[in-house]
């Protein structure tokens, strides 16, 4: 008869991967990226609608897309990258306590991490196990995870918020611009709304499909946002009326 492996020898033959695949760790990029899609499908879309509903001439509707287009990605950038470093700063601050109380409080810290195993479910006695084995692992990673819900996977990173949001505005705002291009003039107002609302639909089923959401809700939900800013923004156009 064989000798039982030990607990050690167990774990090292446990299979460390598998083919289960989540999307929580698209959260950072996929929200900045749709984020920038879609202003940038709206927000060029409902300027190039406005000052063509006020009579404007081609060039300057032009102009005004391309304008929109390159001020909205570098606001986009730099909304995304504070918004998103100002939490970064947040959780660099909250770990530095932790790693400040883990000095001079190691009793204290365990005790705490036990308490949140046993508020989750865990037996006092085996609470307490797990705690010191995973102190003796990596005290700071585990305080992190389980007391201020910061992990590997949705920590903040501001650079790749900052260029998903701009990047995705640029794509999002080319499709506008495109129209006013191609479009016949006395036609770029209908051909631009019909446009936006049709790409805004593509947008949102996508962005509901990487994010394992609905398809159809998501699609109908950002199309009919970016309807109500076209009816706005043609309707202020229509209100001055004035060629500029």
């Amino acid at each position: 008869m064989s000798a039982e492996r030990s607990p050690r020898a167990q774990v090292a033959h446990i299979p460390t991967r598998h083919g289960e695949s989540h999307r929580s760790g698209r959260v950072g990029w996929l929200r900045a990226a749709v984020l920038g899609a879609n202003d940038g499908i709206v927000s060029v879309s409902g300027l190039v609608v406005g000052v063509a509903a006020s009579g404007a001439e081609h060039a300057t509707v032009l102009m005004s897309g391309v304008a929109g287009i390159v001020a909205g990605a570098m606001s986009m950038a730099a909304g995304e990258y504070v918004s998103v470093q100002s939490q970064a700063d947040t959780e660099h601050a909250d770990l530095a306590i932790e790693r400040r109380e883990l000095d001079s409080q190691p009793h204290h810290e365990l005790d705490e991490l036990t308490h949140i195993y046993v508020r989750r479910g865990l037996e006092p006695a085996l609470a307490r196990q797990v705690a010191e084995q995973l102190t003796a692992h990596d005290a700071l990673a585990a305080h992190a995870r389980d007391e201020l819900g910061i992990t590997e996977t949705l920590r903040a990173r501001p650079v790749q918020a900052a260029m998903a949001s701009a990047s995705a505005f640029v794509c999002g705002g080319a499709i506008p611009l495109a129209t006013v291009l191609l479009a016949p003039e006395r036609m770029v107002q209908a051909a631009t709304i019909a446009t936006t609302i049709c790409a805004l639909f593509v947008s949102g089923a996508l962005a509901a499909r990487a994010g394992g959401a609905l398809v159809l809700r998501g699609a109908v939900r950002v199309a009919f946002w970016g309807a109500l800013a076209m009816v706005a923004s043609s309707a202020v156009g229509e209100l001055f009326d004035v060629a500029i």
